[in-house]
């Protein structure tokens, strides 16, 4: 990639929304006009790049989003920028509005599309946004410490119905293939059973047999959370009525995850992400995702990103075992 000045940089979000969002492009706007850059917000992800959907932003026009949830430039699916050709039309149009370099804040699938963006190049950085905390290379993403918060505040409410009907909740939490939301929220709320897709369980020993010795030892009601991964929540409630006689009922959450004003901590790791990305490109330096390693805000080239793997701490499985006794 050649070095290149940078006088304006562009910023977008892509795939699901997550709260945090707003911060980070608030942290790039602000340190990029420190720096004396313009900025370009692109609206609806890759989608508004192909298509020419931008908007300047200045450091007072991003004034009052740091609380807001969601992103203030939208986001989208963009099927078409999974062919070479919708990426050689994303440059096109990046260097139609000047952009000399461009900050994506997303999951895996936006950083495939900033990888590709560098390799035809547009010098690309990008940031984790996403409530599921499945980014490999990241310990920490934008958007998961709300989200556990609020899983925490909806499981705490069905639990008060729970505990007053005697009743086993079980609540489906946001996680394909990732069980971060459920095996946190799930400690954090008392569950009495964590299921989540990383490990193999049985229905018999998993779960009916916790919530059958929880009721003999006198706890007339339990809690039951399970990633959106391993599904099957409605048929899971009737099965354990059936078979144990407690009263069942199934709940999923869905995207009441995804919102809401982002708390403390996603605010100031939105804000460091978000600031080191204009200082990766200031610096000449592209293709990284600025990611968190042992509890510090660091950056990775995006190939050795996304070929990372990390696991779900078998520890903090054995920890809610041990803790539903």
């Amino acid at each position: 990639m050649e070095n290149r000045t940078m006088r304006t940089i562009g910023v977008l979000t892509s795939g699901g929304d997550a709260p945090g969002m707003n911060a980070a492009i608030r942290a790039v706007v602000r340190v990029a006009s420190y720096h004396k850059l313009r900025v370009m917000g692109v609206k609806r992800g890759y989608n508004g790049l192909i298509n020419g959907d931008l908007e300047e932003l200045t450091a007072r026009g991003v004034s009052d989003t740091l609380q807001r949830g969601g992103t203030i430039l939208q986001t989208a699916r963009c099927l078409e920028f999974k062919e070479e050709a919708g990426v050689k039309r994303g440059v096109e149009i990046a260097r139609v509005f000047g952009l000399d370099g461009l900050v994506v804040i997303g999951g895996d699938g936006s950083f495939r599309g900033a990888r590709d963006l560098c390799r035809f190049g547009l010098p690309t950085v990008a940031l984790p946004g996403t409530i599921d905390n499945d980014i490999d290379c990241s310990e920490y993403t934008v958007g998961y410490d709300t989200c556990l918060n609020t899983v925490k505040d909806a499981v705490d409410k069905i639990r008060d119905t729970a505990a007053s009907h005697q009743r086993c909740s079980v609540i489906e939490v946001m996680g394909r293939s990732a069980g971060y939301i459920a095996i946190n929220a799930g400690i954090a709320c008392g569950a009495d059973v964590i299921i989540v897709p990383e490990y193999k369980w049985n229905f018999d020993e998993d779960v009916l047999r916790p919530i059958l010795e929880s009721k003999q030892r006198g706890k007339m009601h339990s809690i039951v959370v399970v990633a959106e991964g391993v599904g099957g929540v409605i048929d899971m409630a009737k099965e354990i009525e059936e078979k144990t006689g407690i009263e069942s009922r199934a709940t999923i959450l869905g995207h009441v995850q995804r919102g809401g004003s982002p708390t403390v901590q996603d605010r100031v790791i939105a804000s460091e992400m978000g600031g080191r990305a204009v200082e990766l490109l200031l610096a000449g330096k592209c293709n990284r995702i600025v990611c968190m390693q042992n509890n510090k805000v660091t950056d990775v080239d995006i190939e050795e990103g996304l070929n990372m793997k990390k696991e779900l701490p078998q520890d903090l499985v054995e920890l809610a075992k041990k803790l539903a006794i």
